[in-house]
């Protein structure tokens, strides 16, 4: 999960605002309805991981 690439597929605008050596700082702006939409997209993301990863203990308890 990308989570800076689920921001701006929710319509918000993500801003570099420094690079100080490997780290990135950025800043995230947008509409009500693109964080609802964010937060809808997160909410998703956690669940398909969460039901991917109760498949995955299910194979391997039946093995």
């Amino acid at each position: 999960m990308d989570i800076i690439d689920m921001a701006r597929e929710s319509g918000m605008a993500v801003v570099l605002n420094a690079r100080i050596g490997r780290e990135e700082y950025h800043s995230v702006c947008g509409s009500l309805s693109a964080l609802q939409k964010f937060a809808e997209a997160v909410r998703q993301s956690t669940a398909n991981h969460a039901s991917g990863r109760k498949r995955r203990d299910r194979s391997a308890r039946s093995v």
